[in-house]
């Protein structure tokens, strides 16, 4: 990562950034918490994209300070609601996080080394490029503590990867090892540990050289033309109370329970 220190960096945020040669870089840096993606984390995040907005980035590269074994464990589950209410509204945090990566005006390039978890391997999906290297390996797992995950989520892996393998990461919550996740297409770039950043760096780099404008555009229209599926009212209530049901039943109360007491949940 770049050298130049940014405005942002602070002792006490749970992220670095950098910015140079029209590239943008936001390393999560909150690894006793093995980076979840917290209240605290994501407000960072936000602030960061919003500044590289001012400052024209062409491209931001998202990736963690350490080459540890995880990359991110998903959202923070002690910020998850206990019971009885959806644990993943529109107004989340981690959903305005989603939506403010798909919507940034340049690409954003994930830089994976270890372990993405849960809602961090949604967030991988969000972002327009994902470069890993072979210790990368990328579970979705609200079905290890019962979260009804929400239809945007759903609907983001469905428009990405083939239907048969969203639906073995969902029920399973088993990890997809890295040369898997490039043969299905959730990785762009395979390289080695040693390889990783100059690749990627060798990447946004010569995306930084392209029409900043032309890739403003076909972001915009590639975002706007992938939801253009509609979905009629009767179907929406009627999958939401399908996930109200979850969320209002003993799974979720259960799974929550058995995550923060570190044991086994019984369903």
């Amino acid at each position: 990562m770049s050298e130049t220190a940014d405005a942002l960096n602070a002792a006490d945020l749970p992220i670095q950034t950098s910015f140079s040669d029209h590239v943008g870089f936001i390393a999560l840096d909150n690894y006793p918490k093995r980076n979840a993606l917290g209240g605290e984390m994501i407000a960072a995040i936000l602030g960061a994209l919003e500044v590289f907005k001012t400052q024209h980035a062409r491209a931001v590269v998202l990736r963690s300070a350490q080459h540890d074994k995880v990359w991110s464990s998903g959202h923070s589950v002690d910020e998850l609601p206990e019971a009885d209410r959806d644990p993943l509204p529109y107004d989340d945090p981690l959903e305005q996080l989603l939506r403010a990566v798909k919507t940034f005006p340049s690409p954003v390039i994930a830089m994976v080394h270890g372990s993405v978890w849960g809602g961090a391997c949604d967030l991988v999906l969000a972002c327009d490029l994902v470069v890993a290297d072979e210790t990368a390996t990328f579970a979705i797992t609200p079905a290890k503590i019962g979260v009804p995950y929400n239809i945007v989520g759903i609907l983001n892996f469905m428009s990405q990867l083939p239907t048969a393998v969203v639906k073995e990461m969902f029920f399973t919550a088993d990890p997809v090892d890295a040369e898997r996740a490039e043969r299905i297409g959730l990785v762009n770039r395979l390289t080695s540990s040693d390889a990783l950043e100059a690749e990627t760096l060798a990447l946004a780099r010569k995306i930084a050289t392209r029409s900043p404008a032309a890739i403003a555009a076909f972001k915009e229209a590639m975002r706007a033309l992938s939801a253009a599926a509609p979905i009629n009212p009767d179907t929406y209530e009627y999958l939401h109370g399908l996930r109200r049901n979850v969320y209002l039943g003993p799974d979720y109360r259960e799974g929550v329970a058995a995550f923060r007491e570190k044991r086994q949940p019984k369903f």
